[in-house]
């Protein structure tokens, strides 16, 4: 049962994905540093982002050497973005990728804290770094 419901999930994100393709922005951004996102660890290096449906909650993050698919929350801001920017959490060495704005958008995609972020923010304060993104 739980592999036809996969199949079928998997079915439906592929057909979501040829529809919403055409529809879609992707962002560039060169992340000079490893990232966490959903609890995963990507390599530094160029990246591009990708919407996979119209209201982009589910992204895709691609680079070079590994890519992912991820679900984001949204999240809005009272003004649009003047840029396309990336922005992150950093705690010591670690980095956590916490937004991605599109410029001229006041809304964005959003990572909710993981239990590993949360664990490391005790140990250590909370920096923002943002990255610059472009289309």
């Amino acid at each position: 049962m739980k592999k036809q419901l996969f199949a079928l999930l998997g079915l439906g994100l592929l057909f979501a994905t040829a529809s919403a393709y055409a529809q879609t922005v992707a962002l560039k951004a060169n992340v000079p540093f490893n990232f966490i996102v959903s609890g995963n660890t990507l390599p530094a290096g160029e990246y591009t982002i990708r919407s996979l449906s119209t209201i982009e909650r589910v992204l895709v993050i691609r680079g070079s050497d590994k890519s992912q698919m991820v679900m984001a929350n949204s999240c809005a801001s009272a003004k649009p973005s003047d840029t396309s920017k990336l922005v992150f959490h950093r705690y010591g060495d670690r980095y956590f990728l916490s937004q991605i704005w599109t410029a001229g958008n006041s809304s964005g995609a959003e990572f909710p804290q993981s239990s590993h972020e949360a664990e490391v923010a005790m140990d250590f304060p909370l920096q923002q770094v943002v990255l610059i993104a472009s289309r």
